[in-house]
């Protein structure tokens, strides 16, 4: 599996994660209304893609930190 398609599918679980725990009581309750909704959200329509894209960015940059340190001590050996 390519690389894209790897980060693709981590993104579109982490929309999947964030929306469902943030908004657990909309989706249960009435799922289309909550999606037909998003155009009046204080932070606009596509909301959810920017928060994603937020925590997305926050973790690859955690997950560089990571490979670049574990890259130091496989080169101290």
């Amino acid at each position: 599996m390519s690389r894209i398609i790897k980060e693709l599918i981590i993104f579109v679980v982490l929309l999947l994660l964030l929306s469902l725990s943030i908004h657990m009581e909309q989706w249960l309750s009435d799922p289309i209304d909550h999606v037909s909704n998003l155009s009046h959200s204080q932070f606009g329509l596509l909301h959810p893609l920017y928060f994603t894209f937020g925590v997305y960015f926050v973790m690859s940059l955690i997950r560089l930190v990571i490979a670049l340190i574990g890259r130091v001590f496989r080169r101290a050996d």
